[in-house]
């Protein structure tokens, strides 16, 4: 899995964007959510904060850009199809992952139709993640080596290459090292270990999880 774009807000502080059709007011607010619990909390926290709102819709994708495993969306009593499914229609296209985007409606006294209610919801979708402060998200993993030190130093040499880090090392007959890095680097990493130790290095996969 290689690193993505999430977004740079919380759900105590989501990033708002507004736009009025019609006399209708859109308010669109987005926050980085993790997962589908993280979601379905943000779009409560929404709810009860724009509980005059006429339609609170909503839509997520917990996973990476365009990954449909978790993802959920709402037309909040707005005709069938009209809100819930075109706004995860542009979440999922967005090149952004792990986020919900909570749509408020105000009605304005003017009915928009099917198709004017689809196009405003995308729109104020679109518009916010135009805007959406973004920073990556680098699924990471913790390694385990256990080398001979007269290859301590090549191996600290080539560390930077692989963006990874040394979380803690004992020093006994051999060296032992447990480092952290980009999943996305492991095999190219283990490949050059083995070179600089001649295949003598030990290595193995302790977790694999993503992190900021």
């Amino acid at each position: 899995m290689t690193r993505y774009a999430v977004p740079d807000v919380a759900p105590q502080q989501p990033h708002c964007t507004e736009i009025v059709i019609r006399r209708s007011r859109f308010l669109a607010q987005c926050a980085h959510t993790p997962d589908p619990a993280a979601a379905r909390a943000f779009v409560e926290q929404i709810r009860r904060l724009h509980a005059d709102a006429t339609h609170n819709c909503w839509a997520y994708a917990a996973g990476a850009p365009g990954d449909t495993a978790q993802i959920g969306s709402s037309d909040d009593g707005e005709p069938h199809g009209t809100a819930g499914r075109p706004m995860l229609q542009i979440v999922l296209h967005g090149g952004v992952g792990e986020l919900c985007v909570v749509v408020s409606r105000w009605f304005g006294g003017v009915k928009l139709g099917t198709g004017g209610l689809v196009r405003a919801y995308q729109d104020s979708v679109r518009e916010n993640l135009a805007t959406l402060p973004l920073r990556q998200r680098v699924p990471e993993c913790s390694l385990q080596l256990t080398l001979g030190y007269a290859h301590l130093d090549a191996l600290r040499r080539m560390l930077p290459t692989f963006e990874a880090r040394i979380e803690c090392e004992e020093y006994q007959a051999d060296a032992r090292m447990q480092l952290r890095l980009p999943l996305e680097h492991v095999d190219a990493f283990t490949v050059a270990l083995a070179g600089i130790s001649n295949g003598a290095a030990q290595c193995s996969v302790l977790t694999e999880e993503s992190t900021d």
